[in-house]
């Protein structure tokens, strides 16, 4: 049970770097003339950090245990 609440309150804490690092605020400090292939840096950025965002979910969704039923009752239904 300890495993799984490290585990979620790991994912708590990607949603809440998430929100922050995608506040306009930190993002208008990426909003600037240069651009990389001739795509803006904003857009790198937006796409690095969503794509952040998926792959941590991912590899914290995989090492997550499996719930147990609450009243040890398994394959009632």
């Amino acid at each position: 049970m300890a495993d799984r609440r490290k585990i979620v309150g790991r994912m708590f804490v990607l949603t809440a770097g998430g929100l922050l690092l995608l506040v306009p605020p930190l993002v208008h400090v990426f909003n600037h003339d240069f651009t990389v292939f001739g795509v803006p840096q904003i857009v790198f950025y937006l796409f690095g950090v969503w794509l952040a965002l998926i792959v941590g979910t991912a590899v914290l969704t995989s090492r997550l245990p499996p719930e147990r039923p609450a009243n040890g009752a398994e394959g009632e239904g």
